[in-house]
This record gives structure tokens, C-alpha cells and sequence, in this order.
């Protein structure tokens, strides 16, 4: 099984109020290999107090006597994590790998809120949150089920719109949709499927932007030179 980060750590004070913490700092993504650190490894431990917390929104701590844990308000309802529930060291790093699965997923729609994204985009994003690889590809999965990425459909707008609103031709297509990480296939699809007379109108007008500006340009030098 993969060593994923950790959610705990070991309180700052002993304080169990229920009230939302508004400065406390947590480090979603800690070092490897402290995943539950200081959990007892036999028995189980009982939650003595759920604290809501303002950063990271939708989060909560789980108070164990002297230890935390933070788990994602989705999970605390699936795996129903309320005060006075036990749990093992063995349900908790579940509860842990389900953890950062739904923390990723939520980063990812987030992201997706926002506009369209491809897939590779989606997959930087959560590299850069520090989310494990693994996390990275359960979430890419997740979504491609869900209908929330493809690439695919993402190409065949993207070509369209760029020739349409900003009159560009393919060759700059081509190369904007491979920056953002589509395959060759799909680019290829999108770029056969653009209308000849779409893009034939589209270079026209540019040229006729392109040529205005030359002729202002022309004309503008050309009046100074009477000046003077």
C-alpha cells in the first residue's frame, strides 16, 4: 500500500471547545511516513471532541485525548465520526486514504468551477497541492466517470471557439491544446472537424485587422514627416 500523508498531529493545547478555530494552521500535506504518528497501534481510540474549522473550509478536527485528526466533512458523515465513536489504528488510515481522496476531488472542483480543464491540467493542479500520485489518478478516474473532464469534447470547443472568436488558425490550436496535455489523437479530431469557410473567414478578417493597423500606422508616420 502507498504511504500517503498524514491528517494528524498532536494538538497546540488541550482546548476541546466546539466553537471554529479560526487561526490554527494545519498542514494538510505533512511528510511521509507520519501518517497517524502517535496512535496506539492495539485497541481502539475514542473521539472526545468535533471542532469545526475555518481553514481549510469543510474540515474538522477529530480530537483523540492528546492526538487530532482532520477529515473532510464528507467523510466524517460516511464513516460517521462523531464524539463518543471509536475507532481502531487500522479504520482510521482508511479513514485517512478516503481522506485525501475526497480532499483531492473537492480541489479538482474547485478548479473545475472555474472553467473547463483537460485532464493533464487537473492532474498539475493537484501536483502542486502535493496530493500522491495515486490520489492524482483515483481523482482523474473519478471525474472521466462523472462526465466532469474530456478531453476529447474540451478539444472540439476549444478549436472552435479559438477560430470563431479569436481567429486563430490551426497550426496555433495545435499547439495551444498540446501545451495544455491532449493527446495527438483528439487534437487531430478537433482540427478535421473545424468548417474550411469557419477558418477561411476568420484569417480574412484577421488579415483585414492586420491591415488597418498597417495603413494607420503608414499614415500616422507619413503625417509626422510633414510636421517636421
Amino acid at each position: 500500500m502507498a504511504d500517503y500523508r498524514r491528517y494528524a498531529k498532536k494538538p497546540s493545547n488541550t482546548n476541546t471547545t466546539s466553537e471554529p478555530e479560526a487561526d490554527e494552521e494545519w498542514d494538510i500535506y505533512a511528510d511521509e511516513g507520519e501518517r497517524l504518528d502517535g496512535f496506539p497501534d492495539e485497541g481502539e481510540v475514542e473521539i472526545t471532541a468535533v471542532t469545526p474549522l475555518r481553514k481549510p473550509r469543510h474540515h474538522y478536527k477529530l480530537t483523540f485525548g492528546e492526538l487530532n485528526l482532520m477529515v473532510h466533512e464528507d467523510v466524517m458523515i460516511k464513516y460517521r465520526l462523531l464524539k463518543g465513536m471509536s475507532f481502531s489504528k487500522e479504520e482510521l488510515e482508511s479513514i485517512v486514504i478516503a481522506n485525501e481522496r475526497q480532499t483531492a476531488y473537492a480541489e479538482a472542483l474547485n478548479y473545475l468551477s472555474r472553467k473547463a480543464r483537460t485532464r493533464t491540467e487537473i492532474a498539475r493542479k493537484l501536483k502542486e497541492k502535493e496530493i500522491h500520485p495515486e490520489i492524482i489518478e483515483t481523482t482523474l478516474v473519478r471525474l472521466q466517470q462523472e462526465k466532469l473532464i474530456d478531453d476529447e469534447l474540451y478539444a472540439q470547443q476549444w478549436a472552435k471557439q479559438r477560430v470563431n472568436s479569436q481567429k486563430k488558425g490551426k497550426v496555433w490550436i495545435r499547439q495551444e491544446l498540446r501545451q495544455k496535455g491532449v493527446n495527438k489523437e483528439n487534437i487531430e479530431q478537433a482540427l478535421e472537424e473545424i468548417d474550411p469557410n469557419d477558418e477561411i473567414a476568420s484569417a480574412t478578417i484577421l488579415a483585414e485587422k492586420n491591415g488597418n493597423r498597417l495603413r494607420e500606422k503608414f499614415l500616422i508616420k507619413k503625417e509626422k514627416r510633414w510636421l517636421f
